[in-house]
């Protein structure tokens, strides 16, 4: 069976299934369904946890073992796997297939998994799982949906505020759920109503997402150059060090020239990214930024963050943030930067 997050408790009202799996990219979301199910289980009778973090090295005869191990408090125990990626190895397949089967009254399985992916769509341990249990999809709000979904939350806490008012926290969060519910309980706290002005909202709602590196980094892959400026910002104020920021920026600059070259030798656009190690989940980001950006733009902006990497280091005489802000506006689709800047950078 699958179902949205909103159908959760009425699924559970008619009882508790032997195996749930929570699958999304809104960590928010993924969180409160996970946390809802728990504490239903626990109510339930399921009163041991058994976490297990499964990555690409996992050994799966753990979860074979603990599911054929008897509780030592006699209780009934919950097994969490929690997935860091959204697939699965052929082993990790193969095990849960077989832990489906032997799951008893006394354990109840729970998997909390990013976003899974096409392939996983249609896998057997999937299909496994769902004929056995349920699978709570969660899914991305979109940018124009937020202004909606925090009407909803507001009205949950009983927090009146007009669409004006409800745009300024959109604007502000930016799409980030954990964010967005932070500011929520903060009005809450503060008993805010429909008599604040604006101006109070703004206040009181602070730009939570801006000081985040992996949100800087996708925000200068989809070109948004005003959102990748705010958060740069932000992250020079909270005091993060360059280094981190230009090391991020190497990272990935690294893949799409390895790309472009590949591209160039008769790879198609895709083959060339994964090939350079970039995922599936960043593939449109990543060809939007081989549109804009040429072969030689794209070592243009290496060379220039090597020039940055030297100034860091104190090789070289250089004032790192504005040329960090430059390289970065420039890979973000302003390109200020022009081979005469770089020579001159590059020579100094």
């Amino acid at each position: 069976m699958k179902i949205k997050p909103h159908q959760l408790r009425s699924t559970l009202a008619n009882g508790l299934k032997a195996i749930y799996l929570v699958s999304g990219d809104e960590l928010l979301l993924v969180q409160e369904a996970s946390d809802i199910l728990r504490s239903f289980a626990n109510e339930q009778g399921f009163q041991e946890r058994a976490i297990f973090d499964i990555d690409g090295k996992f050994d799966w005869n753990q979860v074979i073992a603990n599911v054929n191990t008897l509780s030592l408090f006699g209780t009934k125990k919950i097994l969490e796997l929690r997935l860091i990626r959204g697939k699965l190895s052929d082993q990790g397949s193969k095990t849960l297939v077989e832990v489906c089967k032997l799951l008893g009254d006394d354990n109840l399985l729970l998997l909390v998994s990013p976003k899974l992916d096409r392939s996983e769509q249609s896998s057997i341990w999937l299909k496994t799982l769902t004929a056995h249990g349920v699978h709570i999809e969660v899914p991305n709000i979109k940018d124009e949906e937020m202004p909606a979904w925090l009407a909803q939350r507001l009205k949950e806490r009983n927090i009146q505020l007009s669409r004006d008012k409800i745009q300024i926290i959109s604007d502000r969060v930016e799409g980030n759920l954990l964010a967005a519910a932070q500011e929520i309980e903060k009005l809450e706290l503060l008993a805010l109503d429909n008599n604040a002005d604006e101006l109070a909202v703004s206040t009181i709602v602070t730009d939570s997402t801006r000081y985040n590196i992996f949100d800087l980094i996708n925000k200068i892959l989809l070109g948004d150059t005003c959102s990748t400026g705010r958060i740069l910002r932000g992250l020079q104020a909270e005091g993060t060090q360059p280094l981190q920021l230009l090391w991020a920026i190497l990272t990935e600059l690294r893949k799409l020239i390895k790309a472009s070259r590949l591209i160039a030798g008769g790879e198609s656009t895709n083959s060339a990214l994964i090939q350079a190690g970039v995922w599936k989940s960043n593939l449109s980001s990543m060809r939007l930024v081989l549109k804009r950006c040429s072969p030689a733009y794209l070592r243009m902006l290496l060379y220039q963050a090597a020039a940055i990497d030297r100034g860091v280091k104190g090789l070289r005489e250089s004032n790192v943030w504005d040329e960090l802000t430059t390289l970065i506006i420039s890979l973000s689709g302003s390109q200020i930067l022009r081979p005469m800047n770089i020579k001159l950078t590059v020579e100094n």
